[in-house]
C-alpha cells in the first residue's frame, strides 16, 4: 500500500452408468434424456463446490457419500472436469481444485470490480477515504477495485493489484470474520502501513466469493460512523452481484 498524499482423471475402464450408458462428449450420458443431462450438470457442480470447501482435497469415496451416489459416478463426473482443469488428482488420488478454475476467477474478476463501483464511489464521497474491494486469491487479499474521493485534498493512493496477508490490516481481517459468520466492521491502525488506518466489512451472500469492502485513510477514522457505511457498501455490492 502506498501511503503517498496526492493534491492494485478418471481411469479409463471406470465403470460404465446405470442401464449400461457410457460417458459421451463432455461427460454427459450418451442418448439421455434432457433431464438427465441437468442432473448430470447438478451433480458436477456441486462436485466443485465440495472439493472446494476441502482444504485437503476429497477421495472418490468421500466425494461419492457425500453427494449420494456410487462411486462409479463420481469418476464419470471427474473425468471431463479434471479434462478441463477444473479438477486434479494429486499424489495420493484426492481430488483438488485445478488451475482452470483459477482461470475462469481471473475472467471474472472485471465482473466483480464494475459490479461493486457504483457502491465504492458512493462510500468513498462518503466516508471522504480511499474505498475498495478486497478479494481472496492464493489465500492472499487482494484489492480488486479502488476508487478514491473526489473532494478530499489528500487521501491514501492504494494501489489495484496490492496484496496482503488475511491477518493483517481491516480488509483481510474483515474476510476471516466473515468466514466465521460476522459481518460487523473491523478497524485497524498501521497494520499494513504506518499512518494508514481502516475500516472494512465482509461482503458475504454471494456464492462463491470471499471478499471485503472498506477504507482506508490517513487519520483515525470513526469506527461507528463508518462502519455503518462500509456495511451498507457491503450490502449493496451483494445485491448487485447476487
Amino acid at each position: 500500500m502506498d501511503t503517498a498524499a496526492r493534491p492494485g482423471g478418471a481411469p479409463p475402464d471406470a465403470p460404465t452408468g446405470p442401464g449400461g450408458g457410457s460417458a459421451g462428449t463432455g461427460g454427459m450420458p450418451g442418448g439421455g434424456s434432457a433431464g438427465e443431462t441437468a442432473q448430470t450438470l447438478e451433480r458436477g457442480l456441486r462436485l466443485l463446490h465440495l472439493v472446494a470447501d476441502a482444504p485437503g482435497g476429497l477421495t472418490v469415496t468421500e466425494a461419492a457419500n457425500r453427494l449420494g451416489i456410487g462411486r462409479a459416478a463420481v469418476y464419470r463426473l471427474a473425468g471431463p472436469l479434471t479434462g478441463h482443469g477444473m479438477l486434479r488428482r494429486d499424489e495420493a488420488g484426492r481430488l483438488r481444485l485445478g488451475a482452470g478454475v483459477l482461470h475462469l476467477a481471473r475472467r471474472a474478476q472485471p465482473l466483480l470490480a464494475e459490479g461493486a463501483l457504483p457502491a465504492l464511489r458512493r462510500l468513498a464521497e462518503q466516508a471522504g477515504a480511499t474505498a475498495h474491494l478486497t478479494v481472496v486469491e492464493g489465500g492472499e487479499g487482494v484489492a480488486l477495485a479502488v476508487v478514491e474521493p473526489s473532494w478530499t485534498s489528500f487521501h491514501v493512493a492504494y494501489r489495484t493489484g496490492a496484496r496482503h496477508p488475511l491477518d493483517r490490516g481491516a480488509a483481510g481481517r474483515a474476510i476471516l470474520a466473515g468466514r466465521a459468520g460476522s459481518a460487523a466492521p473491523v478497524a485497524s491502525s498501521g497494520e499494513l502501513q504506518a499512518g494508514a488506518y481502516g475500516v472494512a466489512a465482509p461482503v458475504l451472500g454471494v456464492p462463491g466469493l470471499e471478499a471485503s469492502v472498506g477504507v482506508v485513510a490517513l487519520a483515525p477514522l470513526d469506527a461507528e460512523v463508518v462502519g455503518a457505511q462500509v456495511r451498507a457498501a457491503a450490502t449493496a455490492i451483494t445485491t448487485a452481484l447476487s
